[in-house]
């Protein structure tokens, strides 16, 4: 199951998961990105189910439909999260707009992520189940206070998540990916001279692409990754050494 799954590193990984022979759940708030990820899959068997994934109800529901349609879920993708609408706050500003980033990030970030692995966790296959949260290099160096927050308590969650599940062989683990073009991420945003900025902070002297970080996600979802957990992996082309 992927989450995130309308577009970006969602759609990516959908689409290297299912190019490796797995039949892939879709999640995320837009059906109709979601139906045309899943027009553009190799395989059958493919299927989508629309929600908001910090709503326990829709949680719920839409991990019914997962443990009905699918004997057990191999790999759990937590994709979705990313800046939130609320206005980034800025020096001078209020409590109200503090609380406001920090509330909605934590939300799209950390208690989507938790609620659906908790949600599936009976469901993840022993000694084969794999769940792998997307952060950020912000997670790690900073970017944006609610951000920034969200993605590096997704370290604390996934070390947890870890413990309390590799006794039944289970990994769990965090891709943070540095400046990734080719997604939603920074809207308008984006200009050149930050374009060949962040491009500048790389050692690779490129931008990310979504596929390279699908090609990590679908190395922690594969036998050799078995011994791999409670690790924070970094794709970000040297912007970050660690």
């Amino acid at each position: 199951m992927i989450t995130g799954a309308g577009s970006g590193i969602g759609a990516a990984t959908a689409a290297r998961l299912a190019g490796d022979g797995y039949t892939v759940a879709l999640c995320g708030r837009r059906p109709d990105r979601l139906e045309r990820t899943r027009a553009g899959l190799p395989g059958k068997g493919h299927s989508v189910h629309p929600g908001d994934l910090t709503d326990v109800a829709q949680v719920r529901r839409a991990a019914a439909e997962i443990t009905e349609r699918h004997d057990g879920v191999d790999v759990l993708v937590h994709a979705a999260g990313g800046l939130v609408d609320a206005e980034p706050v800025v020096d001078g500003d209020g409590l109200g707009a503090v609380a406001a980033d920090l509330s909605s990030s934590f939300a799209a970030n950390v208690l989507s992520t938790a609620l659906l692995t908790h949600a599936l966790g009976p469901a993840l296959r022993g000694r084969r189940g794999r769940v792998v949260a997307v952060g950020s290099i912000a997670g790690q160096r900073g970017g944006g206070l609610g951000y920034a927050s969200a993605k590096a308590a997704l370290h604390g969650w996934a070390y947890d998540r870890a413990r309390a599940l590799g006794s039944r062989g289970i990994t769990v683990n965090v891709v943070a990916p540095g400046y990734t073009s080719g997604t939603e991420f920074f809207g308008d945003a984006m200009t050149d001279a930050r374009h060949a900025r962040l491009i500048g902070e790389t050692l690779t002297k490129r931008a990310g692409e979504p596929g390279d970080i699908a090609a990590t996600i679908a190395f922690l979802a594969s036998a050799d990754a078995g011994h791999l957990t409670a690790q924070v992996i970094g794709v970000n082309g040297g912007a970050l050494p660690g």
